[in-house]
Parts: structure tokens; sequence; C-alpha cells
């Protein structure tokens, strides 16, 4: 007992000191004067809810430790994820659904969708190196900034569209990604992320710095919207004469149309870095990867070259974060250095630690929680980062493996 007091009595002592210059003191700018408001209360509510919790953790694990909760009927189940006919219908119904809903949803929900399937896209692609083969990475936006400027400066420089810069933009990302990895060819962990941190910023410093050709802190504006088989899905064309897609169709034009066209292009995208990424992962370069997470040192003895390994996983990874940028600017119109800071690596990072470092489906679904809750709670935008942080730490003291762990196949010998 006296060693749970002494226990609850310092994660109190802890959170008050976390909470105190976050949630207890606030700057108010009045006119010319700036004060400080204190909001005690949050703070005592804070640790008072601490405190019981770390007092009762460990009666509520002896009483509900032992307990499990079986689902009445759910032998007959199994077929849908045991089976792989079952596994396939359950896909094909996930992505019927996926397609079909933008037609019945409001444009701020199909907007939010489209921001959700651009991180799983990303997430995915990080997922590769931090996931697969074990290469912690905090500059992985750099790769996403290099998508998106190259799609912004084909188009400022040489006119391309978006179709003609998507394949450009993934090869420009993937050749920055496998040049970042010669200097890392010798690092692992710690050092490991200090250089990846230091490429992202980099590119971020060069993006401002190169204002003849980037525009600086402004960036580029004005980069045009994907077309449909070369017709342009707006009120009137650019190009006297030209046909609009919704003219072609003859139907009435709305804006929801090119909402709902990004929606599915941005579907379109994740499911082939799904389908891409979960093949690579069942070849022989997926199993290099494993082995080189697992130990460098056996996967060299094996006859593997961790340099060629460690050189795909972070060419690949970077193409896919490159096709996801490209796309981000063809649906923002805009791009600028602001959009690529070390937050976003961070938050991509986030949802695949959250999902279950190697599980696409843990991925997928962390990308949808840390995108669609800050959307849902604007109330709490102020504390976003703190809820954030909080659920975090949560989880690596609860479930350290993620929410949908990976399961890797195994043999077990009995005795």
């Amino acid at each position: 007992m006296a060693s749970t007091l002494r226990n609850a009595l310092v994660a109190t002592l802890v959170t008050a000191g976390l909470t105190i210059p976050v949630l207890g003191l606030q700057l108010v700018r009045e006119g010319a004067r700036t004060h400080i408001e204190t909001h005690w209360n949050l703070v005592l509510i804070a640790c008072a809810a601490v405190f019981v919790i770390q007092l009762l953790r460990p009666a509520l694990a002896r009483a509900f430790g032992g307990l499990s909760f079986r689902v009445p009927g759910a032998e007959r189940l199994n077929f849908v994820h045991r089976t792989p006919t079952g596994q396939r219908v359950l896909v094909a119904l996930i992505i019927l659904a996926a397609i079909v809903w933008p037609f019945f949803g409001s444009r701020n929900q199909v907007d939010i969708a489209t921001v959700v399937l651009i991180y799983v896209m990303l997430a995915l692609g990080l997922n590769i190196v931090v996931g697969f083969a074990g290469l912690l990475d905090l500059g992985f936006v750099g790769f996403y900034a290099v998508g998106a400027y190259t799609y912004a400066l084909l188009y400022q420089w040489l006119g391309w569209g978006f179709w003609q810069a998507l394949p450009v933009s993934g090869a420009m990302a993937a050749l920055f990604g496998f040049l970042l990895g010669f200097p890392v060819l010798r690092l692992r962990g710690d050092y490991l992320a200090i250089v990846t941190l230091g490429f992202g910023e980099i590119i971020r410093l060069l993006l401002i710095n190169l204002t003849d050709w980037t525009g600086g802190p402004d960036g580029i504006s004005g980069i045009p919207k994907p077309t449909v088989f070369g017709y342009e899905m707006s009120r009137k064309a650019s190009e006297a004469g030209a046909q609009t897609f919704h003219q072609l169709m003859g139907w009435k034009f709305s804006n929801q149309d090119m909402v709902i066209y990004l929606y599915l292009m941005a579907l379109v995208l994740a499911l082939i870095t799904l389908f891409v990424s979960n093949r690579l992962v069942r070849m022989p370069v997926g199993r290099a990867w494993e082995a080189l997470r697992e130990d460098e040192i056996a996967c060299r003895s094996l006859g593997l070259n961790p340099t060629r390994i460690k050189l795909s996983a972070f060419t690949l990874g970077a193409m896919f974060a490159g096709f996801g940028g490209a796309f981000f600017a063809a649906r923002q119109g805009l791009v600028n250095p602001e959009s690529f800071t070390f937050i976003e690596s961070a938050l991509i990072l986030a949802i695949v630690v959250l999902g279950g470092m190697g599980s696409q489906l843990g991925v997928i679904l962390a990308a949808i929680i840390l995108t669609v809750l800050p959307e849902m709670a604007r109330e709490f935008a102020d504390y976003r980062m703190l809820i954030f942080g909080l659920v975090m730490v949560l989880m690596m003291i609860w479930r350290p493996e993620g929410l949908l762990p990976v399961k890797r196949p195994h043999v077990e010998l009995t005795r």
C-alpha cells in the first residue's frame, strides 16, 4: 500500500508540473496589455484523476485481470477474417462502401476523408522504412515536400499537368530517398533518427531560401487540379473553345463533383500503395527487410547485403511519399514550406507507432483516428498536442505493440 501511495503521489506531482504551464496559465491580450489568467480548476481535475487512477490501478488489475469476454456465435464468423475467401469478400465490401459513400456524404466529410487517405498513403510508405525495415526516419516529410514541389515546379516552368508530373514526382522523391540512404548506411537507432531529422529540415530550409525557384516562404500558387481524360472539372475551361468535363457529360456544374473526384483519386492511390506494399512484404525483399529489422548481424551472416536492403527501403518508402506530395499539391492548389514542418513527420511516425509497426490495417486505423478525431472535437483544438502526447504515453504503457499488432507466422516446438 505504501508503494502504491508513493507512486500515485509521484505521478500526481509530475502531472502538476506538466499541466500548470499548459492548462493553468494562459496569456490573454487585451488591446496593448497582456496578462496571465489562471485556471487552477483544470490542473486540480487532472491531478485528482491521475492520483485516483494510480491509487486504484493495482486493485483494478487484480479484479479484472483474469476476466475474458466472449462474443456468442463468434466462431461462426471466423470465415470472415481467417479464410482467404472471407478476407477477399470483406475487403471488396469495404472498397465498395468507400467508393459509394462520398455520393451521400457532405462536402466537409468528403474533404476530411480525402485528408485521411493522404495520411494513409504517407503512413504506409513510412511503414516500409520503420515497420518493415526497422529504420527510424524522422525526416519523412522531406520526401513529401519533394513530391509536392516537383509537380509545382513542372507546372510553373514547363506547363505539365498532374498526370504527367505524378510519376516524375514519385521518381524524384525515390531518388532523394536513394541519396539519403548512403550517408546512413552505417548508422542505426538514435544516430539514424538525428540524420534523417536533419535531412527533413535541410529540405524545408532549401525551399525557403531558393526564392527564384520555389517562391521562398510564399511558395507556388495556382497549381491546377487533375483533369479527367484531359477534360477540366471546372466551371469554365482555361483555354478558349475547350470543353469541360461537365459540358462533355451534359450535366450541371457543381463544386461537389471536384471534391468527390479528388476523394476517389486519393482512394485509388491509397489502394495502390496498400497493394504494392502488401506484395512487397511477401516477396524476398520484404523478408530481407524483416531480417534486417530483427538482427543486422544475423542478416549479414546469411549472405544478405544490408546496404541494398536499406537503400531499397528508403527508396520505395520515399516514392509513395512523392506520390502523396504531388496529390497534396494538386488538391491544395498551393505549396509552401510551412506545410512540411517536423510536426508532419512526427504525426506520420505516430500513426505508424500507434497502429502497430509493420501492421498495415493498424496504420490505416490509426490514420483515421488521428485525423478524424481532432476535426470532431474542435473545442479542444488548443489542447490537441497535449491530448495527442497523453494518448501516445498511455499506448506505450498499456499496449506498446500498437492497436492492431502484426501477426507474423511462426512455428512452436512442443516439449
